[in-house]
């Protein structure tokens, strides 16, 4: 099937090859290798390195490991470079052999250990080659009188090697050099232009297969050979289970019959297998010989055993009448089996009804039974895809039942993908087509379709295709990537995710100038927001640029506050900072802020001066905490003028002066004070605050001048319960008694709880 026809342009071509990813390699004169899609899309390139680039290359080979496909280059300075895996390019210059003056008779890659080696034959000599090191091989057993080796081929799993003598001679052995298979005289001492191995997996046969010119020779361990007269030209390809024979005008297929069609079909076979077919075809003869067979399997015990056969040979086979008529022979097994599990025999009508779609001469995968089940359908649907037989890939997955995310989802975002590349069709066509397609299929990214989109330059495409993905994290960076930050903004804030937003702004800080990026921000307010809370953590300068620019001169105030005490600088330019704080207050209309805010000032320089003149620490503390910290230093009447300065209440500053003294235990300074004028406070606190010092002789100073509606109160607190009571019972207040109540213990207040007792029942007379 002609997949496309182009004209080379390109330098000469030394050797043609395919990945294993279906990328076709072209290992040109100069060193450069070519990599061009399945449909002849150019890809990419790569060079083998500047010393192939200068010594030109004599010969290559593309070869497959299990890291991938690798490319072997001979020079014409007869050295060797690889790389054994072209997605992951890194090239290897291997060791010179010793006294090599022309190109090697033969040579070809040989996969070790997970290392791919070049082995080469000079004369009668051969040399394996590593990273490192240049070392001669010996094979055992090998006849004598070699002194050239024409071709060399390595099995499929690189376990086994052949190489072909000057002599006639096919020495096979392992590929390890340790054993020798086997030694073939094919009689033709001509140089034979292929040889290949030829063998199937778990199979204990081994052949090779040697092709001249018109002659094709099949050998192995045995004395004899197949020959195969070819009327064309042709060309061998090594398979997993087999060898292709391509030619101008045919395709054939060579490999050894596996045991199950061998016991069925070789020449009066009396396996179970046979005898079973048989069966079936009598049974639709309608001949009683259908019984003869079916009785003879099932007394021989070998009924189940047919049964399998039958399915096992149905897979190897390419004809779908054959396989139909081995299946129906199974089936026709099974009716008689009470027990036989269904699954195989399943699985192979599904497996079989896949062959047969893929084998189709319009879709051209012509896989053997054992290559699907090596390929996995996972990989058959991957090459489905490359082939874009989108259609066959989605039967195949319905067919199969496989899970959406894995199979039609999976198959439908390719499709998708080579939709956006068909440039002949406009862009809303291209969207509404895949999404009318897609819709909501599970499993299917928009985004990665769009990002296809873009790739291909289809600019608008990609938006259009964003318009459908749901999640504003896949869209978003896709739209900065494409340089359009205002709309992944716009979708940044409709997600409702801060994070996303974040990512958008910065980038967009990157990207536009300052005036065009607040200009942005004024259109956005969630945005806006959002960036200002970021700059208050790390970009000060903006925020005040951004209160700047919007005349928000109350946060621009609050600005200013804050950056007075983050500042780390003189009392000075605090007080700037603050005075510019007062004036944005004042353009605000907030009096008590602008107010609040001279004070301040005010307060600052004042602590500025106490530190001078005092000592000590006074600077950020509150105007209550100054006058404290004067109490405490003595410093009395500086104390009351501060006071008064900042309109500290009478009130108030007695507490502090109270709370002060008490806590530098002045007893005399404080009832000094106490007696300085009458307490705007009254003088339980001067008891309480006593009493929270422990100093029940001070608290009963100031308890007998406590006013007669606290008396009992200030009286409890010093512990002079009976005077309480008879306070409460001449002020006959149910409270007050009750609470002298709750002070008294029966042990030593009886007296106490007798007298109010007895004070209550004459109220109660009364």
């Amino acid at each position: 099937m002609l997949l496309r026809m182009d004209w080379w342009k390109s330098g000469p071509v030394v050797s043609l090859g395919w990945s294993a990813e279906e990328e076709l390699l072209c290992v040109q004169e100069d060193g450069v290798v070519l990599v061009y899609g399945l449909h002849g899309d150019f890809r990419r390139h790569f060079s083998m390195g500047n010393e192939v680039l200068q010594n030109r290359v004599l010969d290559a080979r593309i070869f497959h490991t299990e890291l991938g496909s690798g490319v072997a280059i001979l020079t014409g300075a007869h050295r060797f470079t690889l790389s054994a895996n072209v997605s992951d390019l890194k090239l290897r210059r291997m060791p010179e052999v010793p006294g090599l003056q022309s190109a090697p008779s033969c040579w070809t890659t040989l996969c070790r250990d997970r290392v791919a080696h070049i082995l080469l034959a000079v004369g009668p000599d051969l040399y394996l080659l590593d990273h490192a090191t240049c070392s001669p091989v010996t094979l055992p057993g090998l006849a004598p009188g070699v002194s050239s080796f024409l071709q060399m081929a390595v099995s499929f799993t690189s376990r086994h090697l052949a190489l072909f003598t000057d002599t006639g001679y096919i020495w096979m052995g392992t590929a390890s050099f340790k054993e020798k298979l086997c030694e073939f005289n094919c009689n033709i001492r001509a140089p034979p232009k292929q040889m290949v191995w030829c063998s199937r997996p778990r199979s204990k046969e081994r052949a090779v297969v040697v092709a001249w010119e018109r002659r094709l020779m099949v050998v192995g361990d045995t004395p004899e050979s197949i020959q195969f007269v070819l009327d064309e030209d042709s060309y061998l390809v090594p398979e997993l289970d087999g060898v292709r024979i391509f030619s101008r005008t045919t395709h054939e297929f060579l490999h050894e019959v596996p045991v199950a069609s061998e016991e069925i079909f070789k020449i009066a076979s009396m396996a179970p297998g046979a005898l079973l077919l048989e069966a079936q075809k009598e049974y639709e003869k309608e001949s009683q010989k259908a019984d003869e067979y079916l009785r003879e399997i099932q007394e021989l015990g070998q009924l189940p055993q047919a049964v399998q056969q039958c399915i096992e040979a149905a897979g190897h086979e390419h004809w779908p009448d054959m396989q139909k008529s081995l299946l129906r022979a199974a089936s026709f097994g099974k009716c008689f089996l009470d027990r036989f599990p269904p699954d195989s025999f399943v699985r192979m009508c599904q497996d079989l009804r896949i062959l047969n779609a893929i084998r189709d001469y319009h879709i051209g995968i012509p896989l053997t039974y054992s290559q699907y089940k090596q390929l996995t359908i996972q990989v058959l649907l991957d090459r489905l895809v490359l082939r874009r037989l989108y259609p066959l890939a989605i039967q195949i997955c319905e067919y199969l039942r496989l899970p959406e995310v894995q199979g039609v989802s999976r198959i439908l975002a390719h499709w998708a993908c080579y939709k956006v590349q068909q440039k002949d069709v406009s862009d809303e066509d291209v969207a509404r087509a895949i999404n009318q397609k897609l819709g909501d299929t599970p499993g299917v990214s928009y985004s990665d379709i769009a990002a296809r989109a873009y790739g291909c330059g289809r600019t608008e495409l990609a938006i259009k295709l964003l318009e459908y993905e749901p999640r504003s994290g896949e869209q978003v960076p896709l739209l900065l990537k494409m340089k359009r930050s205002k709309l992944a903004l716009s979708k940044a804030i409709e997600s409702g995710d801060t994070d996303l937003v974040f990512t958008v702004l910065l980038h967009l800080k990157n990207e536009l100038n300052r005036g065009d990026f607040f200009m942005t921000l004024r259109n956005q307010p969630m945005a806006l927001s959002l960036y200002r809370q970021f700059c208050k953590h790390q970009e000060l300068e903006t925020l005040k640029d951004l209160y700047n620019q919007d005349d928000n001169h109350q946060e621009l105030g609050s600005f200013h506050i804050r950056a007075s005490y983050t500042a780390e600088e003189h009392i000075e330019g605090r007080v700037a900072a603050l005075q510019k704080a007062a004036e944005a207050f004042n353009k605000a209309k907030n009096d008590f802020a602008a107010k609040a805010t001279e004070d301040q000032m005010r307060l600052l320089r004042l602590q500025r001066c106490l530190e001078d003149e005092l000592g000590g620490r006074f600077l950020d503390l509150s105007v209550h905490d100054t006058v404290t910290t004067l109490i405490l230093g003595g410093h009395n009447k500086r104390a009351e003028q501060v006071a008064r300065d900042f309109r500290i209440p009478d009130k108030r500053l007695w507490w502090l002066k109270l709370t002060a003294l008490a806590d530098l235990e002045d007893w005399e300074e404080l009832e000094k004070f106490s007696k300085s004028k009458k307490s705007p406070i009254g003088y339980l606190p001067f008891v309480e605050i006593c009493m929270k010092q422990h100093n029940k002789y001070e608290a009963k100073k100031y308890a007998s001048r406590v006013g007669p509606e606290q008396k009992v109160k200030a009286l409890l607190l010093v512990g002079d319960v009976a005077q309480a009571a008879d306070v409460a019972i001449e002020h006959r207040n149910e409270a007050e008694m009750s609470l002298v109540l709750s002070h008294c213990t029966g042990a030593t207040d009886g007296a106490t709880v007798d007298k109010i007792q007895r004070a209550r029942a004459q109220a109660q007379k009364k």
